[in-house]
């Protein structure tokens, strides 16, 4: 499988206090560290490596995950230095650490989705980049992509597509030749290269069918940990056989 990058650099000024004191990724959500949730989703999708691109207080993420060695997985950090550097500024900075192709999500993501099928559309694709979409109709937020015939026809946050019905569902494949062209260590976002490969005819797409969870507003929060606590619940009553 692909590494995979996780965005975890921002200020998360929506739940402030609780981030002036700690990064997001270690706020806690069902009894420990949001990313430790991360990151065994990850392990148990087949991933191996992980880049943590980092940022405000990100030395607390790496004192806490380490090297990754507790779960099962390969975990190194690219920092984005004294100035942040937006999701894809971040992403440029970690081309040493990344290699030629990667999935990408944020750090206050939580994605119930297998990720062998999408890394297949995407390498069978032969496009730079992939998003993968959910059916939305506005349902968990407004809608930002038309998607047709396993293609983003259309991609904006603002103004939004005029008769989208999808929306971004945070997990994304990239290779090296997406932000290439863009300028190293000056900050730009992840948004505007897919829009910018959308509009080329350059961004493939996935549809998926569960929903998305977010640990980046409070409501999102306990959504998430509701989420996570049935999960697990579910697990004790029903575990895998071995």
């Amino acid at each position: 499988m692909l590494p995979v990058a996780i965005l975890a650099g921002g200020l998360a000024t929506r739940l402030r206090p609780v981030t002036e004191r700690i990064p997001k990724a270690l706020i806690e959500i069902a009894g420990e560290p949001f990313i430790f949730h991360q990151l065994r989703y990850l392990r148990d999708q087949g991933i191996g490596r992980v880049v943590l691109c980092v940022g405000y207080l990100g030395e607390r993420i790496r004192d806490v995950v380490a090297d990754g060695a507790r779960f099962g997985l390969e975990v190194v950090y690219s920092f984005d230095g004294p100035v942040l550097l937006g999701t894809g500024g971040a992403l440029r900075q970690a081309f040493p650490l990344l290699g030629d192709r990667w999935f990408v999500l944020y750090g206050d993501s939580y994605l119930p989705v297998a990720f062998p099928p999408i890394q297949q559309a995407f390498l069978a694709s032969a496009q730079p980049a992939l998003m993968t979409v959910l059916h939305n109709r506005d349902r968990w937020d407004r809608s930002n992509v038309i998607f047709r015939d396993g293609r983003i026809v259309a991609y904006d946050k603002r103004p939004r597509p005029q008769g989208a019905e999808h929306i971004d569902y945070g997990l994304g494949l990239l290779s090296r030749d997406a932000i290439a062209g863009e300028p190293a260590d000056a900050p730009f976002d992840l948004a505007d290269v897919y829009r910018r490969l959308a509009r080329e005819g350059r961004l493939a797409g996935f549809e998926v069918t569960q929903r998305f969870y977010e640990i980046g507003s409070f409501d999102g929060m306990r959504e998430t940990e509701t989420y996570l606590l049935e999960r697990g619940n579910l697990e004790l009553r029903n575990p895998t056989p071995e």
